[in-house]
């Protein structure tokens, strides 16, 4: 229900953004003009739609899920009132949801209000990324944990480690070949050239480090798996923001305009930009939306805060993101008939509902910030999203090059503090 909640926020945030849809209401609703002026929204309804709309809105869906993580701040038992009012009462949490973003059109001194709130997004959104990129690097340990834990019983994981890792790095290297094919030309796209070989250039570095005897004395478990598995992401984002780049124009011996630093069938992809506009938009918060309910669960909340299973009690299996068999067994041995609703928890409740809140809270920035084209705000709408901007090639590349020191932090921090004990 809540993810309904935030799927319906958002389409009415895309529809805020776009100018097609803003043009088909004053064509088609009659007395548009004095629809506009009779609920005070201008001439023309311009204060319901563009940046400043969207911000109002995400603000108050922002709120609603803040006062919702503080309300389930510390709650251990899904039996208590406050886990009653996370876990029911819809109608009413639709009813406060849609006060909450209608009133934020009523803030006075709106100016001041979105000038400070655009920070506040943009903090939100960047920790939102954060927590992405914390939990990748935690599943790529995870994963290498869990399959190397198998060969103690069976070589036949060695098999699957060693076919994994080259498959990861045949991606890598494709990927960035490809690139430096379709994105760079003999003359020019210097920008392009140092990025790819930048990127290039730490993987390798990564590959290198999570190899290296010092490293392999402090974390045995650690290795080309992992590196693998980053090595790929920066390589799909290395993409991602290349192909966010606004088009970049130049003339040809014959004086006309044509792009450069693109593929040559990138134009073909957008004749129906409609049809790129709706299937783009969509995947983009699919993914979000995904990203919101994997970092809620039990697992993802434990990764964040430092606690792993023992490596010793690892069990092996190819589906390692689910628990084993007994420990299923268990919890569903404790569900009601009816309402999937765990009681009597054993270690508190299924998830954090204070966390769940809180990753809502952060997506809801993230989502404001991404659909205004975070800081090209001015001049933002759904349509041209997919055409390119700076802001977004600048905040891709950022995350890149987060995700890659994330992952050397933990590499290099057991050498830093050999006095302390690191899980991974």
């Amino acid at each position: 229900m809540y993810a309904l909640y935030f799927i319906l926020v958002v389409l009415i945030c895309c529809v805020m953004m776009s100018k097609t849809v803003a043009n088909e209401m004053k064509e088609r609703i009659p007395f548009y003009e004095d629809i506009c002026k009779g609920i005070k929204a201008g001439d023309t309804c311009e204060k319901l739609v563009g940046y400043s709309a969207v911000y109002r809105v995400c603000f108050g869906m922002a709120c609603f899920f803040f006062i919702f993580c503080l309300l389930t701040l510390n709650i251990s038992s899904s039996k208590g009132c406050r886990a009653h009012i996370h876990n029911g009462f819809w109608f009413f949490k639709l009813l406060l949801l849609g006060a909450m973003c209608s009133g934020a059109f009523f803030i006075p001194d709106q100016e001041t209000f979105l000038n400070a709130w655009r920070y506040v997004g943009a903090i939100g959104g960047f920790i939102f990324i954060g927590i992405q990129l914390i939990l990748l690097v935690e599943f790529a340990h995870k994963w290498n944990k869990n399959w190397t834990a198998g060969t103690a019983s069976n070589k036949l994981w060695y098999a699957a480690l060693a076919l994994v890792t080259l498959i990861m790095y045949s991606i890598a290297t494709g990927g960035l070949i490809l690139m430096a094919v379709f994105y760079t030309q003999k003359d020019g796209c210097l920008e392009n050239k140092i990025l790819l070989g930048l990127n290039g250039g730490l993987c390798l570095l990564i590959s290198v480090v999570a190899i290296s005897p010092c490293v392999q004395n402090r974390q045995p478990h650690s290795g080309l798996l992992q590196s693998g598995l980053i090595s790929c992401y920066v390589t799909y984002l290395t993409f991602s923001a290349l192909s966010s780049k606004p088009v970049e124009v130049a003339l040809d011996e014959h004086g006309k305009n044509v792009t450069i630093c693109v593929p040559d069938f990138g134009q073909d992809l957008y004749r129906d930009e409609n049809l790129v506009t709706g299937l783009g938009t969509t995947l983009l918060f699919v993914c979000i939306l995904y990203s919101c309910l994997t970092s809620t669960t039990r697992s993802s909340s434990d990764a964040l805060q430092g606690r792993y299973a023992a490596p010793e009690l690892e069990v092996a299996r190819c589906c390692f993101c689910f628990g084993p068999d007994g420990e299923d067994t268990e919890e569903q041995q404790n569900v009601k008939e009816g309402p999937r609703v765990i009681y009597d928890e054993k270690r508190g409740t299924v998830y954090s509902y204070s966390y769940f809140h809180f990753v809502f809270f952060l997506a809801s920035l993230y989502v404001m910030m991404t659909v205004t084209s975070w800081f090209n705000y001015e001049s933002a709408n759904i349509e041209t999203f997919f055409s390119g901007s700076w802001s977004i090639f600048w905040v891709k590349m950022a995350s890149c090059w987060m995700c890659v020191l994330l992952y050397l932090g933990t590499l290099v921090a057991p050498l830093c503090c050999p006095s302390r004990q690191f899980s991974v």
